[in-house]
């Protein structure tokens, strides 16, 4: 069975129907037709309904070897189901994010220009109001619920074919599209193995969105590839994933720092029984330490995986067994992957000395799309350089301190907002908080702290007073910040990273 599939990513599943057909694959939670049942999937017979949506897919909506598959909509089996089917048909398949306004997907839509649109009921309307040419709208139960015929003839696809297109946030300027080839899927797939280390009964539950590369890359869609079991829910919601650790008792799961701030401040965070776990990964650049040790203080590790949409995600690794050793590192790079730190002038920097990171690897995208032609860009040589600025141990542990377009330079002295920002999450009260640097000039820049309150005592309590006096012991006097702002809220990303141009965009209309 799977002998004629040329697709590498179809003949992995094609080889779990048949070797391991009756074991688990995913466990489906929260359909919104049915939000009470749950649907319960082994490897053969998600195989056969990736047979079935093909068959859809090819004789009912014309896609083609090249063609675009847009998807919108809650995470759902089905859009993993697409994926290899699209995989199978040399098709490229492209997770909108729901999140975004309608005239942000259209800029979407006009640049990948999908032949079909997929979406689910709560984001009908939407799907509707997006164009672009000769593109067709179906509901995605349309993919599954009729026959589809059999026998139909499958093209030859290699493994340099892309088969995935997601999108980056655009936080500094127009979205652009890493597209992401089979070849790189699967190495991505083989880091992630790496770096969780998968083992036979493991099961990951996911719950961040799919369209983007955290959510469907970092544990998901390696897990399933790995034969591991997936329990999958629409959205995040720090109920259901509490619920989560008493009905199927998952091994692991994938938290950001926002998402872990919600766990905590459940009312039921403290009874909940964590004892599956053996452990959590996160996918942030930069974590507080307060969260980490939140978890570690309840016996689970929480390894990290840094990486971008670029990069597939998967680069640099702590994994579990050195998570506690080892809080607030990001880890070492995978082993197929080359990591250099740089700086301005692109020579690499020592032990200790910061740099921009830079990644070269299999899983890399090859490049971002183009749909008037012109050439993929994005690469240097085969070098990603993230923007990112990290440090590397003797030991080759490295760490990402922030970003280089956020380091703020006050009087000649660098400073790192993560460092400050660590700080003010430990302070009874700060629900949220982003440091930026705005200009000054005497010193050039000077660091700002934005905070959001918590609904309790201590927040409504809160003033700038009592953060400085909090900082004043923990950080030198150079890194202190000039003001203190608060706000109702950040303005965040989709995997609730917060969005500093556009929270500097916020300071420069607030008072002082």
């Amino acid at each position: 069975m799977g002998a004629e599939e040329t697709s590498l990513i179809a003949a992995r599943f094609a080889q779990l129907a048949h070797e391991r057909g009756a074991l688990p694959a995913m466990t489906f939670r929260g359909d919104e037709r049915r939000p009470d049942q749950t649907f319960e999937y082994d490897f053969a017979k998600f195989w056969r309904r990736v047979e079935r949506v093909t068959a859809h897919l090819q004789s009912n909506w014309g896609v083609q070897a090249g063609d675009r598959v847009a998807w919108l909509g809650f995470n759902h089996e089905l859009q993993l189901v697409t994926l290899v089917a699209c995989a199978r048909l040399g098709a490229v398949f492209l997770p909108l994010n729901f999140r975004l306004a309608v005239p942000e997907l259209q800029q979407v839509m006009q640049d990948a220009q999908p032949r079909l649109l997929v979406h689910d009921s709560h984001h009908a309307a939407t799907a509707q109001a997006l164009q672009a040419s000769d593109l067709r709208h179906t509901h995605h139960d349309t993919l599954i619920a009729t026959a589809a015929p059999r026998g139909l003839p499958l093209p030859a696809v290699h493994g340099e074919l892309p088969l995935l297109l997601v999108y980056t946030s655009g936080t500094t300027g127009v979205p652009k599209g890493a597209v992401h080839t089979q070849a790189a899927l699967l190495a991505n797939a083989r880091a992630s193995a790496w770096a969780h280390d998968f083992v036979p009964g493991d099961k990951v539950l996911s719950t961040l969105p799919m369209f983007h590369v955290g959510g469907l890359c970092i544990q998901t869609l390696p897990a399933l590839l790995a034969g591991v079991q997936v329990v999958l829910h629409p959205r995040f919601d720090p109920t259901a994933w509490l619920d989560e650790m008493r009905k199927s008792r998952p091994t692991l799961s994938l938290l950001v720092p926002a998402t872990m701030r919600v766990v905590f401040e459940h009312p039921r965070w403290a009874e909940t029984p964590l004892a599956c776990l053996r452990g959590i990964m996160t996918g942030s650049s930069t974590v507080p330490v307060a969260y980490l040790e939140t978890l570690h203080a309840r016996g689970v590790p929480v390894g990290q995986v840094y990486g971008t949409t670029e990069t597939g995600p998967v680069s640099i690794v702590l994994r579990l067994p050195d998570a506690m050793a080892r809080v607030g590192a990001s880890g070492w790079p995978h082993p197929q992957a080359q990591v250099k730190l740089i700086d301005a002038q692109g020579h690499e920097v020592g032990p200790g000395e910061t740099g921009e990171v830079c990644i070269r690897a299999d899983n890399l995208m090859r490049g971002y799309w183009r749909a008037d032609g012109e050439p993929n860009t994005g690469l240097q040589d085969g070098w990603f350089h993230s923007g990112d600025l990290g440090q590397r141990a003797e030991d080759g542990c490295i760490t990402i301190v922030g970003r280089s377009n956020d380091m703020i330079i006050s009087g000649g002295e660098n400073i790192y907002p993560a460092e400050i920002e660590n700080q003010l999450v430990t302070l009874p009260g700060v629900a949220e908080c982003a440091v930026v640097g705005l200009s000054d000039a005497r010193w050039g820049e000077v660091p700002v702290a934005v905070l959001v309150r918590t609904s309790d005592a201590a927040g409504q309590a809160l003033n700038a007073e009592a953060v400085l006096a909090h900082l004043q012991s923990r950080i030198a006097r150079f890194k202190l910040p000039r003001r203190v702002v608060f706000m109702g809220s950040l303005p965040k990303s989709a995997l609730g990273k917060v969005q500093k141009p556009a929270l500097l965009a916020l300071l420069h209309g607030t008072n002082p």
